[in-house]
């Protein structure tokens, strides 16, 4: 059985509370990705902009992130992150921060925060699509599936590591329409599985959970473009290789945002995907851009 949202969410935010061992070093625990024996992305992404925005003044949010995956991340050990204040400027401030687990550095990430200021404003509409509320979450959907995927504990498995988020398809996901190629093109709802506050409603927080979440559905839409379920069906092997966000527009993560994913190409063993985040008022929040191996299985 899964754990109740609340709680999940909680051990979600534990996750991302790292421990200082000095001024810019920080360690973090981590879990394995739900299908595969290494860290999830999003995690290691969101525990290193939480290491960076530590060492930034509260008063100067994150806009910008950059970063690579440079090899597996062991679930079994804890995960050192080094912070190098490359930057402090009137206006903006820049970090780097290097993730290493057995000696080695396994993603490397650059931030840069910037105080409030006012200035030229546009963007683009936000999609027409159904309330969330009416379409279904993973407890409904993934059973209906259930037949297609590679092993019996993947629905026990993908529940308990989206627990923490409730998480919904505007559209049949990739795993519903294996062998039935799509438009690249994929959209979800998504809000934490509770309500922050006290100490964990805090703007750098919030910014680090969507950043956690932007990793978990962004390559779907190259998936859809070739029929393939994905790693729950087993017709592909990947891995998440670079990631950039841009943070627009104050958001909250315990409330609802829609994440517009599109892909516009494939090739050479990877796949390139971008999306855009929106609040429930039409905001444009935060853009999104993704590369990831996207490889087919050879026959044994």
């Amino acid at each position: 059985m899964n754990e109740a949202p609340q709680s999940a969410l909680q051990n979600l935010l534990d996750l991302l509370d790292l421990e200082r061992i000095d001024e810019d070093i920080f360690r973090g625990t981590s879990g394995a990705a739900p299908l595969v024996p290494r860290v999830f992305g999003g995690q290691v992404a969101a525990q290193a902009l939480i290491a960076a925005g530590r060492t930034v003044p509260a008063d100067r949010p994150a806009h910008s992130l950059h970063s690579y995956f440079l090899r597996p991340g062991d679930p079994n050990v804890p995960i050192v992150y080094t912070v190098d204040r490359i930057r402090d400027g009137f206006s903006f401030t820049t970090r780097r921060v290097v993730a290493v687990q057995h000696g080695r550095p396994i993603f490397h990430l650059s931030a840069s925060f910037q105080r409030h200021e006012e200035g030229l404003e546009h963007q683009e509409p936000m999609p027409d699509v159904p309330d969330p509320l009416t379409l279904p979450a993973g407890e409904e959907l993934l059973p209906r599936y259930a037949h297609l995927f590679s092993g019996p504990s993947v629905i026990e498995r993908m529940l308990e590591a989206r627990g923490a988020i409730d998480l919904r398809y505007v559209d049949a996901p990739p795993y519903a329409s294996v062998g039935q190629p799509r438009e690249p093109k994929s959209q979800v709802w998504f809000r934490t599985n509770g309500k922050l506050d006290g100490a964990a409603d805090d703007p750098l927080m919030h910014i680090c959970l969507v950043t956690y979440v932007s990793d978990m559905t962004l390559l779907d839409s190259v998936l859809l473009a070739h029929g393939r379920g994905g790693w729950v069906v087993g017709d592909i092997v990947g891995a998440s290789l670079d990631h950039a966000m841009w943070f627009h527009r104050p958001f909250r993560a315990d409330e609802w945002l829609l994440y517009d994913q599109e892909s516009p190409s494939a090739s050479g063993g990877r796949g390139l995907a971008k999306g855009r985040i929106f609040t429930a008022d039409g905001q444009l929040a935060v853009s999104v851009i993704q590369e990831g191996v996207m490889r087919v299985p050879r026959p044994r």
